[in-house]
């Protein structure tokens, strides 16, 4: 659990630090980063949610 919790930050900050790098240095691949990273944020969310659901069910 606390390793999801210190990997979500993680993403979530990396997430902000690009959009950050965007804004202040306009280049597309900070953005694209960043869109990957959200991307890869709520599968990492979507799974650790599934694994909670499944274990309320057994």
């Amino acid at each position: 659990m606390l390793i999801f919790r210190f990997t979500m930050v993680l993403l979530l900050l990396a997430v902000i630090a690009s959009f950050v790098f965007y804004v202040a240095t306009g280049q597309v691949r900070y953005r694209t980063l960043g869109l990957k990273l959200i991307k890869w944020a709520v599968l990492a969310a979507a799974g650790f949610f599934g694994v909670l659901m499944l274990e309320r069910l057994l």
